[in-house]
This record gives C-alpha cells, structure tokens and sequence, in this order.
C-alpha cells in the first residue's frame, strides 16, 4: 500500500476553538501527545493562545506531514510537522481490523472511532495514536526548542480536526480516508466493479457530513463561515 511518487495532501480550513476544548476520547488523546512533546509550560501556554485566537491558518495533510503557516503580529512563520507513517504490514493489518466487523467503516464515516478498533488495530501492530516523542517539527522561527510554540499551536488545531473527523488520524498515519474506503469495500464480496462505485458514494456522503460538522461547529462559535463550506 505504499504510495507512489509525491504524497497527497488534503487542505482542511481552519476551525473555531471548540467550547469546553476537544469532545472525544481520542482527541484528547492527541492532545496529551502533545503535551508530552512540548518543552515546558510557557511554550505550550503560547502554544494554546496562538491557536483559540485563530492564528493558525489552513492546515495540509499528507501521510506522515503536516503543514501550516502561523501568523505573529506582521510576521509569518511556516511550520511543518512530521508523524511516522505505518509500514505496509501495518496498514493492511489496519484495514483488516476496520473490515472484520460490520459497521466500523460507517461509523467512522460518522465521525466515531472505538476503543475496541484503536485496541485491535495495536495488536496487529497499526498504531493510530501518536506519544509525545513521535512529534517533530520544524519552524521558520528562530525558537531554539523543536517543538516551537508555533508548532504547539498547529499540533493543537490538528486535534480539533482530528476531534471532528477521525480519519485525519488514520490519513496522518499513511492510510488517506479513500484509500481507506476504497480498501475495505474491496474486501466486502461483490459484483466487479461495484466495490469502487460503492466507495465513490461513501466518499460523497462522508464529504457532506464532515462540511456540515465544520459549518455548524464555526456558528456555534460565531467564527466567519470559510468560502469552501457554502
């Protein structure tokens, strides 16, 4: 399942801090992760403020790399992130554990993600959650400590994304949300042909649902709507 030539990267638009912080399990998760990363409580203090005040922009995706200009007063900064992707090994045992029970893919589609999976997808050795020490990252800042208070608050807008959707997870670990589909509905019996055409439907929808998270989660926030949600 290895990718051939340069990653995809998916841009996702920037979302309004969510009220309360992150909602699920594995969200938080994430956001200890990066709490273990950073520095020290100053870092990670600026970190939080840089990011709920909306200075972080739109964040792009690809297997193993984040990627996000932070602004500061008149300045700019570009910050890139890198996560280990799965090997190939790990992967297909991935796709196998969302595939063995019925319902997995949708739920996750529905923006839901199981102890259950994340438990089973370790023992095949698939490990979608990241600790502090898989984190690195690089700034066009002069922050002598890796990760900058730039990256912090990238790594945290990504927890809000990941917060909302799941399948960030799964596409920052190597395995993008069509690949993902596309695989496990080639493992589902069939006639030929109707797997893909089955996964093209399923990408539409999940498409849709996710806009409307993202839309409804800027209104309750009172955060203008990006362009891309209408």
């Amino acid at each position: 399942m290895t990718a051939v030539g340069a990653p995809r990267r998916v841009t996702h638009a920037r979302l309004a801090p969510p009220r309360g912080g992150v909602r699920n399990w594995w969200a938080k998760a994430w956001q200890r992760a990066v709490e273990e990363a950073a520095y020290g409580d100053r870092d990670l203090r600026r970190g939080k403020a840089a990011a709920r005040r909306g200075e972080v922009g739109g964040i792009s995706v690809a297997p193993g790399s984040l990627l996000a200009a932070v602004r500061e007063g008149d300045d700019a900064w570009t910050v890139e992130i890198a996560v280990p992707v799965l090997d190939d090994t790990a992967l297909k045992g991935l796709v196998e554990v969302v595939s063995a029970e019925a319902g997995r893919i949708a739920a996750l589609l529905d923006g839901e993600l199981s102890h259950q999976l994340v438990e089973h997808a370790d023992e095949v050795g698939a490990e979608l959650l990241p600790y502090g020490g898989e984190l690195s990252a690089t700034c066009t800042c002069d922050h002598y400590l890796d990760p900058c208070p730039h990256a912090i608050a990238v790594l945290l807008q990504v927890g809000w994304l990941v917060d909302a959707d799941p399948l960030v997870l799964f596409a920052i670990r190597g395995l993008p949300r069509d690949e993902l589909v596309a695989a496990v509905h080639d493992r589902q019996p069939g006639p030929s042909g109707g797997a893909q055409e089955l996964a093209d439907d399923v990408e539409v929808a999940a498409d849709a649902v996710l806009r409307a998270r993202e839309l409804l989660a800027a209104l309750e926030a009172g955060a203008d709507v990006p362009d891309g949600l209408l």
